[in-house]
């Protein structure tokens, strides 16, 4: 397809638009109504959404607020997926790879974050990379406050 304005350019753009493709395929394959298959459709639009109008913006600011929401929106849609899974609406099988390409997706931002971002500092996943397992730390944490 050819090229018409800077954020076709992108990685995480093409990821992102590839994501909401095939997220529009599974749509069509899940029957009945689901507020998670909802939520799906619209966080997996959000996603390349944001990162076009981010994209644009003239100022660090504006254009990391915007690159903010769609990593929002990438967590979004893995969390839906999970919903999703859990519900058994779709197999857990078929949402791997999709959940491969979200952590892709999320590094790829969090790489576009740290360069633009006044508040860098803050930003939680280190160095870039999104753990595809679970973070206990936070939840020992709580444990042995009760101590």
């Amino acid at each position: 397809m050819k090229t018409y304005f800077d954020h076709e350019r992108l990685d995480v753009y093409q990821e992102a638009i590839a994501f909401c493709g095939w997220a529009g395929d599974l749509l069509s394959d899940v029957a009945g109504k689901a507020a998670a298959k909802d939520q799906l459709d619209r966080a997996s639009t959000s996603l390349p959404l944001n990162i076009a109008e981010g994209n644009g913006k003239f100022s660090d600011a504006d254009r990391s607020r915007f690159l903010e929401i769609a990593r929002g929106s990438a967590l979004e849609c893995a969390a839906c997926l999970d919903v999703l899974a859990v519900r058994r609406l779709v197999d857990t099988e078929r949402v791997v790879p999709a959940k491969e390409q979200l952590v892709r997706i999320v590094n790829m931002l969090m790489g576009m974050l740290k360069r633009f971002s006044g508040r860098a500092e803050f930003l939680r996943e280190g160095e870039g990379k999104h753990a595809v397992g679970f973070d206990h730390d936070h939840d020992h944490d709580h444990d042995h406050e009760h101590d």
